[in-house]
């Protein structure tokens, strides 16, 4: 019974040790549910040609961040990771990533300016885009032909259409600022400044500057007029539109499939004056990776292809970051373009570390505003004074 366990334990470490450790001449991508099926036929075929075994190893995305820098402390993990670009930052600067350098000039301008912007910390790349995120507006075409333009025009409609329990907007504000930033930042607000190099400065905080307060009391003024109820947070916001109630909602590209299954004829415009956060997901190679060269090369002729980057897409349709795969999917998905013209007036999410200190201090401040118990001034001030003190300790 003694050597059964002793040799239990063994076989479990040498399954952990696969899983976990790199090792030289063959290659180790952790990936979600989603990509590594395609990630792992893509390594049968660099094997049969290399003579490299590619293992793809599967856990939840939300776990890839937290175990790979366990791992690569211990000069461990995988050679690449699938990640959010909001991982960036941490990751970079412990020195934990290697500069993706293979892209040539050419081949950079194959990818909307905003992904290759949402990976790079310091100046240097540090991930292959693949997919986008972004806030649009969705509109039913039952009652809005000509989506506005403007933020005048998108109030001016949402308030002509809103009554008796039907509403022409329905917005998400409560609960998660990120549904907010689009008209803070679109006004002239942002979160964090930017130093001489490009990178972003924590010290330069603009939430609560002329522009960031325009942008609020836009917000607050769609909540005084009754476009938008009190309380009305994302899921609240979804359902209105989903079953027929709301001639507008702004949401990000998640929702399709939702919409579609409601039936809802709908198109996809800009959020008019809008200027939302891009979240983007990529690929990401270990500087703790006994194989770079091989890193590379996997990431440059079989996962940075048109071919690879629309499979992706039709396992998990975010708005491609590759303009060429996002012109190829708009052939079957339409709505698409509206969420591609979104991508040349946005901001990428803050990859630094130092936006973890913002989230819960301008989620309040919004809601104080929004109820009207502080004036919107008042409430990004306060933020702002939070924010700063979380990020001094």
């Amino acid at each position: 019974m003694k050597r059964l366990v002793v040799l239990t334990v063994v076989i479990l470490a040498l399954l952990t040790m696969g899983v976990f450790a790199a090792t030289p001449g063959q290659l180790l991508i952790w990936a979600d549910s989603t990509r590594a099926p395609i990630l792992t036929q893509l390594g049968n075929e660099f094997q049969a040609v290399y003579g490299i075994p590619v293992k793809v190893v599967e856990m939840n995305f939300s776990d890839i961040r937290t175990k790979f820098i366990t791992a690569a402390a211990a000069n461990e993990g995988p050679d690449i990771i699938v990640g959010a670009n909001d991982w960036v930052g941490e990751l970079a600067a412990d020195g934990l990533l290697t500069p993706i350098t293979f892209l040539s000039s050419d081949q950079l301008n194959q990818f909307a300016p905003s992904s290759l912007q949402a990976f790079s910390y310091g100046g240097k790349l540090y991930g292959l885009p693949y997919g986008i995120d972004v806030l649009g507006l969705f509109y039913n075409k039952d009652y809005v032909t000509n989506p506005p333009t403007t933020p005048d025009q998108l109030f001016t409609m949402a308030q002509q259409m809103t009554s008796g329990g039907f509403y022409g907007l329905a917005y998400g504000v409560y609960g998660n600022p990120y549904f907010s930033a689009p008209f803070v930042q679109g006004f002239g607000g942002y979160v964090f400044g930017t130093n001489p190099n490009g990178s972003l400065n924590p010290n330069d905080i603009g939430l609560a500057n002329s522009g960031a307060v325009a942008g609020l009391n836009y917000i607050v003024k769609l909540f005084t007029s009754g476009i938008i109820p009190q309380g009305e947070d994302n899921n609240t916001a979804d359902n209105l539109f989903t079953s027929g109630k709301a001639a507008m909602l702004i949401d990000g590209e998640w929702e399709v499939p939702a919409i579609q299954q409601a039936g809802i004829n709908f198109g996809v415009a800009p959020i008019p004056g809008g200027k939302p956060f891009v979240g983007v997901q990529g690929f990401m190679i270990s500087s703790k990776s006994p194989n770079q060269i091989q890193a590379m090369e996997f990431m440059s002729d079989y996962i940075n292809t048109p071919d690879t980057m629309y499979k992706i897409w039709q396992a998990d349709p975010r708005i491609p970051a590759r303009y060429d795969v996002a012109a190829k999917a708009e052939a079957v998905a339409p709505w698409l373009k509206g969420f591609v013209d979104a991508l040349s007036n946005t901001t990428p999410m803050p990859n630094i570390p130092q936006m973890a200190s913002v989230w819960n201090a301008w989620t309040n401040a919004i809601n104080l505003a929004v109820s009207g118990k502080e004036s919107s001034q008042a409430a990004l001030t306060t933020a702002v004074q939070q924010i700063q003190q979380a990020i001094s300790k």
